[in-house]
């Protein structure tokens, strides 16, 4: 997939915007992208968008241009995102098309979400009990993982709290006030060892990424990213997912484990090649389960590496620059892409507050690519 290169990326804020519609967004987001690639919508010649709650995100070019494009919409949960890029890409890749978008957007009334499990592939007993709950299975994984591994409340406080910190120099992020780590466990306890500034919120916003060939992408920037690996994968028989009412005794690893194994294969790299990181934060828990599922450290190691300031945007493996999932919320098919804008700008080195300095800066600017 080297053959693809993103060229603009655009975003609409995240957090909450009484009165303006998801399909708002996402033309204010796609706008941006194209700005940033120095292109026009007639430019576009295929686009990919997600949603959530739109039945119809394709409704955006009724704001953009009514230019004819084939305008696919996808829906694929937390993986929207990741699905309208890796679509977009391929798309690409083939041969059908030298430049497209891919646009998510999501506006969520407040509050956890709800669902029929039985919809899910789940029986409806597993709901009626109260299990089919996100906060209670973030809180029962990362519950089972510190009791194998050591991990200590104090360690989930760290994490929220970085993300608190980077949203705060993030203008497009939804919680930008910092919090101490004695403010997050002091707050009121939503699922132990949970509490309430530990997890991030269903919330508004909208992205967009603009691709084209690689071969190409010098006509619209000094500063290409090219995508090397996009992988996306379904939970394998005996991996502990909230899908699931039951398990057998012999685990194995989650679906993040295998893309992400997948994804690092295809690219030619390993986690020790990676500088700059994005992990799903859905929870303070999530992030350091999701550090090791992704090889970026061992089951247990978390501890010290959070201890030690690595995953701070100064350190050797900074994790979730903008602040994640906690500081922005998220709206489902906006999500994904958000953090794929917030690597572009990384790899370009983008002049923000955030930035990341010295050596570790000027690796980003001599690799220019991204897993």
């Amino acid at each position: 997939m080297a053959d693809v290169a993103i060229i603009g990326v655009g975003q609409h804020p995240f957090g909450r915007f009484p009165g303006k519609s998801a399909i708002e967004m996402a033309a204010e987001a796609t706008r941006g992208a194209l700005g940033d690639a120095g292109i026009g919508w007639r430019d576009v010649q295929f686009a990919f968008g997600g949603s959530y709650e739109v039945d119809n995100p394709d409704a955006v070019v009724n704001l953009l241009g009514l230019t004819g494009i084939p305008f696919t919409d996808v829906y694929n949960g937390c993986a929207t995102a990741a699905s309208a890029i890796s679509l977009a890409a391929q798309t690409i890749e083939l041969g059908a098309y030298d430049i497209g978008v891919a646009i998510g957007m999501d506006k969520h009334p407040v509050g956890a979400f709800a669902a029929d499990p039985v919809q899910y592939g789940v029986p409806s007993w597993y709901g009626e009990t109260g299990l089919f709950l996100t906060p209670k299975f973030f809180a029962m994984k990362i519950q089972r993982y510190m009791h194998d591994y050591g991990i200590r409340p104090q360690t989930l406080a760290e994490v929220a709290a970085k993300g608190y910190r980077n949203g705060a120099r993030n203008p497009n992020a939804f919680r930008r006030s910092p919090l101490s780590v004695e403010q997050i466990l002091d707050g009121r306890m939503v699922n132990d060892p949970l509490t309430q500034y530990m997890f991030c919120s269903p919330d508004e916003g909208a992205a967009a990424i603009v691709l084209c060939r690689a071969d190409i992408a010098d006509r619209y920037t000094s500063k290409p990213i090219y995508i090397r690996a996009s992988e996306v994968r379904t939970r394998r028989y005996g991996a502990f997912e909230v899908h699931s009412p039951s398990f057998p005794l012999e685990r194995i690893g989650a679906p993040t484990v295998d893309a992400s194994r997948a994804s690092f294969e295809r690219a030619g790299i390993g986690p020790e090649d990676v500088d700059v990181i994005q992990l799903q934060d859905t929870d303070a828990g999530a992030e350091i389960i999701h550090m090791a599922e992704n090889g970026f450290c061992a089951d247990g190691d978390q501890e010290q590496l959070i201890a030690d300031r690595a995953t701070e945007i100064d350190g050797p493996l900074p994790v979730n620059t903008d602040g994640g999932l906690i500081a922005n919320g998220e709206p489902i098919g906006a999500s994904g892409l958000r953090q794929i804008h917030e690597l572009v700008l990384q790899l370009r080195g983008t002049e923000l507050n955030r930035r990341r300095a010295g050596a570790a800066l000027r690796r980003l600017q001599d690799r220019e690519v991204m897993p």
